[in-house]
C-alpha cells in the first residue's frame, strides 16, 4: 500500500535546521494496524503529515499503491488525500458554528458529491457511531467523547483506505477515550489501515505493529503474533 524510502525533512527554526526525519524507510500493508510513539521531536506527527501528503519530504521515495507521489501538483495530492485518507487529531478541528451534519458532510461537499448521496452518507456515518442523534448539535453543545466521534464521522465518511490518527485519544478522558480506541480497532477490523500516533503507552501496545520514533528515526519496528 504505502512505502517510504530515504525519507527526509529539514525545518529551518531561526538559524538551526532540525532534522525531524533521517532516512526513513516503512513499508505499510493494506489492513495494518500500526502505533508510532517516541518523546516529543522525535518526528512522529512529521511522519503522519508526509504519509497523509499534508507535508512533502525534502529527500527519498514515496510510492503509494505503487505509484510515486512526489512528483504530484498540489491538486492531484489534495485529491488523493481526498479518497483515500482520513484523519483524525487530538483537538478535534470542528467547524465551530456547523452541526454535526454539517461538519460530517464537509469533505462529501468538497468532494462535488450530489446532496442526496450526501444525506445518505451522514446520516449512515452518524448512526454508525451512535451519534445520529446529535447531528443538530454544534460542537460546543458535545461532549469530547461525542465531538471525536464527529471527527471520526468526518474523516471515513469519504471511505478512505486508511486512517491516520493523531493522539486521538489524548484530550478525552479515560472512559470516553476507551470508547474511541474501540470504534478505532472496530474501523480496522473491517479492513481499514490504522495508524495511530501516541504518547499513551496502553493505546501505542494495542496495536499488532509497533513502531518507536526518537531523533528522526526508526529505533525499533515489531509485529506481535
Amino acid at each position: 500500500m504505502i512505502r517510504l524510502e530515504g525519507i527526509e525533512r529539514v525545518f529551518t527554526v531561526g538559524d538551526e535546521r532540525v532534522h525531524a526525519l533521517r532516512s526513513v524507510n516503512l513499508a505499510i500493508e493494506s489492513g495494518a494496524y500500526l502505533s508510532v510513539m517516541g518523546p516529543s521531536g522525535s518526528g512522529k506527527s512529521t511522519l503522519l503529515n508526509v504519509l497523509g501528503l499534508l507535508d512533502r519530504p525534502d529527500a527519498g521515495r514515496y510510492a503509494l499503491f505503487g505509484r510515486d507521489v512526489q512528483g504530484l501538483d498540489e491538486r492531484e495530492r489534495s485529491r488523493l488525500r481526498r479518497e483515500e485518507f482520513g484523519f483524525v487529531f487530538q483537538l478535534f478541528h470542528l467547524v465551530p458554528r456547523l452541526t454535526a451534519a454539517q461538519n460530517v458532510e464537509l469533505p462529501l461537499i468538497l468532494a462535488g458529491v450530489e446532496p442526496g448521496e450526501r444525506r445518505s452518507r451522514v446520516r449512515a456515518a452518524l448512526a454508525s457511531l451512535g451519534i445520529e442523534d446529535r447531528a443538530r448539535h454544534r460542537p460546543h453543545q458535545l461532549s469530547g467523547g461525542q465531538r471525536q466521534r464527529v471527527a471520526i464521522a468526518r474523516a471515513t465518511v469519504m471511505r478512505p483506505r486508511m486512517l491516520l490518527a493523531d493522539e486521538p485519544t489524548g484530550n478525552l478522558d479515560s472512559h470516553s477515550g476507551q470508547e474511541v480506541t474501540r470504534i478505532l480497532e472496530d474501523l480496522n477490523a473491517e479492513g481499514l489501515t490504522l495508524l495511530v500516533v501516541t504518547h499513551d503507552r496502553e493505546l501505542g501496545r494495542r496495536a499488532r505493529r509497533r513502531i518507536r520514533m526518537r531523533d528522526g528515526t526508526i529505533e525499533s519496528d515489531t509485529e506481535t503474533a
